[in-house]
């Protein structure tokens, strides 16, 4: 399959054009989505190629567009995917999420679905502050009846946008603003990723780190100064979906490793973090070292440039939890 070097805004924008090229079903919509600036431009060149009908501008009323894509999707006609700018204020849709998209394939014995994508961005870094940098992925996640997605790659949006838009569920898709201007190959035709399987990153002996998101690069990163420094390479899994989460690879390399580090761009409570660590316990691996995590502190995101640097963690805390799992700092 032939490859080429993409950001990762370039390919959630293939993957858009790719799917609605595919499937006559799928359109597009949000605020600004047909503008100048194309949503960091993942919606570019998509208003030319497919006209009005398939892509088009909104009012500012997050309730009106969720419930919009619901109304959408259930016609057995269409597969919207709606753009919020800022998870931010995905909130004021909790109601659309929680009573009605969440739970009407349950609702129905599964005889009637919500085929219907939510592209959500988390602003953080650049001084976005506490109103444009939170992430809220466990909010969604805690919802069964929502899968809730988060690409680390540019290879990886490409194919789990896809699969994302092809799925019968509803998917809460959280893309990271700061991920946008990385670039990696990716495949030029269309292709798919399953969603709910972590993927292996890196093989090693040392522990286990787990991450998703965002975070992942930063833990690459991380596993490769270990590497330099101490000679020692780790299993790092890449979870993709934080809503139905399979651990069994993670389970099998914890029974070699022994040791577990969980990085995730959000708060310590509640989060995916604590949930895998729950489920480890429930297995009862024998774990030579409790277990780490490597979150945001509990506090709201300041704005302020320097309090913002201190405030998120980087490849050096990711570093510092590994040696310490290894008992290699105190």
């Amino acid at each position: 399959m032939k490859k080429k070097i993409l950001t990762f805004s370039q390919s959630i924008n293939e993957a858009m054009i790719q799917a609605m090229a595919y499937d006559k079903s799928v359109f597009t919509y949000g605020i600004a989505v047909d503008k100048t600036g194309h949503v960091f431009k993942s919606t570019e060149g998509i208003l030319k190629k497919f006209k009005s009908k398939r892509i088009f501008d909104t009012p500012n009323s997050e309730q009106a567009e969720t419930a919009f894509a619901l109304g959408a999707s259930l016609s057995g006609k269409l597969r919207p995917v709606l753009i919020h700018h800022r998870v931010d204020f995905m909130p004021y849709s909790f109601d659309q999420l929680i009573n009605w998209i969440s739970l009407w394939s349950f609702k129905s014995a599964r005889k009637s679905f919500a085929p219907l994508v939510i592209r959500t961005i988390v602003g953080r870094g650049w001084g976005q502050g506490p109103q444009h940098a939170k992430t809220l992925h466990s909010m969604f996640s805690y919802l069964p009846g929502l899968k809730v997605v988060m690409p680390s790659s540019a290879s990886e949006a490409k194919g789990m946008l896809l699969s994302s838009i092809m799925s019968d569920d509803p998917v809460i898709f959280i893309e990271y603003r700061s991920l946008y201007n990385t670039k990696e190959l990716v495949p030029q035709k269309k292709y798919f990723i399953d969603i709910d399987k972590p993927r292996q990153r890196l093989k090693g002996n040392s522990l286990t780190l787990v991450a998703a998101g965002a975070s992942v690069l930063t833990s690459l990163k991380a596993a490769e100064i270990l590497y330099k420094q101490r000679g020692l390479k780790c299993d790092l899994f890449d979870l993709r979906s934080i809503s139905n989460m399979k651990l069994e690879a993670i389970f099998s390399s914890l029974k070699k490793t022994k040791r577990l580090v969980v990085v995730e761009d959000g708060w310590e409570n509640l989060g995916y973090s604590s949930e895998i660590i729950t489920k480890v316990a429930e297995q009862g691996l024998n774990l030579k070292k409790p277990p780490i995590r490597v979150c945001w502190p509990n506090s709201h995101v300041p704005m302020s440039t320097p309090l913002e640097k201190k405030f998120y963690f980087d490849e050096n805390d990711i570093l510092n939890a590994c040696l310490k799992v290894l008992n290699l700092r105190e």
